[in-house]
């Protein structure tokens, strides 16, 4: 015994974590205590009753907490925990459709900006902007559905007044529905422009789609249709309806996407009228509605 008490102080001894420099490091951290001190009566008691009192007042903090967080609010429905708004959330991994569309809408403003070299009179197009302009106006409703009118009343045959008649309807259709997509989509110009006075009379305020597109198409499709023409002014058409639509994006009004998609409901709208085309009986009957001279009755 005495042996193996003398090893193990010398074990004890050589030992570094016995050091006086080290003991802390071996020592395990105190504890604070929760036993009452003893000592006088006087000092002793009111600690203590502090102490009891403690865990109970904690207890109603906590209480009050879990009551606030808690409680229902009118109709009996708990309310549920904060959380962050979307908007305020940072979408570190996009999808690769979100990732397309915005490159596409990037190159899309890109080249549109380039090519609105008619755009102020500081542009490398300034000499053409106003034969420019003119082109566009050629497209524009107002000329379009004046005309239309203007040869209705001045045509007197049944067969005329059949194709004016079914042309100013799709007139008045490519019109309305072009200025509803826009007021729908709500999409600015390449350079952001204010609208004109003639913008605001053909309800074409904002850019996608383009009307004077879909309104060439429209036109150019229904005359080439429902008209006998001869080769060169059939070639001619289709190049006045591609031109008007370039002459929106060299004014800087449309992107290339909103004269791409005004083409494509142009010849929707042509497919649509001639599907649901009326024929002279109709048109003769709302000829005599628009110039009051309809009697239901005979």
């Amino acid at each position: 015994m005495p042996s193996s008490v003398s090893r193990s102080r010398s074990r004890d001894r050589d030992d570094v974590l016995n050091r006086p420099e080290f003991l802390s490091l071996n020592r395990p951290p105190p504890r604070p205590s929760t036993c009452p001190q003893r000592g006088g009566g006087g000092g002793g008691g009111p600690r203590r009753q502090q102490r009891q009192q403690s865990p109970l007042e904690d207890g109603g903090r906590r209480g009050s907490r879990e009551s606030s967080e808690g409680s229902p609010v009118d109709g009996g429905v708990k309310d549920s925990p904060s959380r962050y708004p979307d908007q305020d959330c940072i979408q570190l991994n996009p999808s690769f459709r979100g990732i397309a569309a915005s490159s596409l809408l990037a190159i899309d403003l890109s080249l549109s900006k380039r090519m609105g070299v008619c755009v102020g009179a500081q542009g490398s197009g300034a000499p053409l902007r106003s034969i420019v302009a003119l082109l566009a106006l050629t497209g524009h409703a107002l000329p379009w559905i004046c005309g239309t009118l203007v040869c209705l009343w001045r045509s007197s045959t049944l067969a005329g007044q059949e194709v004016l008649v079914n042309l100013l309807l799709a007139l008045i259709l490519d019109l309305m529905t072009v200025a509803g997509i826009q007021k729908l989509i709500k999409r600015r110009g390449p350079w952001d422009f204010p609208p004109g006075l003639l913008d605001y009379v053909a309800m074409d305020i904002y850019s996608f789609p383009a009307a004077h597109a879909s309104r060439a198409v429209l036109v150019s499709k229904f005359l080439l249709t429902h008209l006998v023409l001869a080769v060169p002014l059939r070639i001619l058409l289709y190049l006045w309806a591609f031109l008007v639509g370039v002459s929106r994006i060299l004014l800087g009004k449309h992107h290339l996407s909103d004269v791409g998609c005004g083409f494509a409901l142009g010849f929707l709208h042509f497919s649509l009228v001639e599907s649901v085309w009326m024929d002279s009986e109709t048109c003769q009957m709302l000829i005599a509605m628009g110039t009051l001279s309809w009697t239901p009755w005979l």
